[in-house]
């Protein structure tokens, strides 16, 4: 029997692919989808706090008063934020609109940026009036 599998072409594999921003927003986007299960359970943990009593909920308080803990609410927030962006970037493109290279790729970069600033603003917002 002959090796069929010797004429045909390799498909393509890492080392021929340019990394391009679409492709960092679309692993970017998974990888916050996957984190947000993680802060949900980090807020539902601190409802059943608030809900089991004032001991249970300073001690959750404190955790997320701590460096740590706010480093990781910040984490959570941009990731839902993040994650929100790029949503509506998959909205955008489910109607037909901002196929073409150029635009996809700054609609991506456009995406990190939103994400960071208002990330930023929020947690202004919640410095200065908090």
């Amino acid at each position: 029997m002959t090796n069929v599998t010797k004429s045909r072409p390799l498909s393509p594999h890492l080392q021929i692919y340019k990394f391009v921003p679409t492709m960092a927003m679309s692993i970017l986007h998974r990888i916050t989808g996957a984190a947000l299960y993680v802060g949900t359970i980090l807020v539902a943990a601190w409802l059943i706090a608030a809900a089991s009593g004032a001991e249970h909920f300073d001690r959750v308080n404190w955790l997320f008063g701590s460096i740590i803990g706010q480093l990781v609410l910040i984490g959570y927030t941009w990731a839902l934020i993040h994650h929100l962006i790029g949503g509506l970037r998959h909205i955008l493109w489910d109607v037909g609109m901002g196929y073409e290279k150029h635009f996809a790729n700054r609609l991506a970069v456009a995406n990190l940026v939103a994400s960071v600033v208002l990330t930023l603003l929020v947690w202004a917002a919640v410095f200065l009036f908090v």
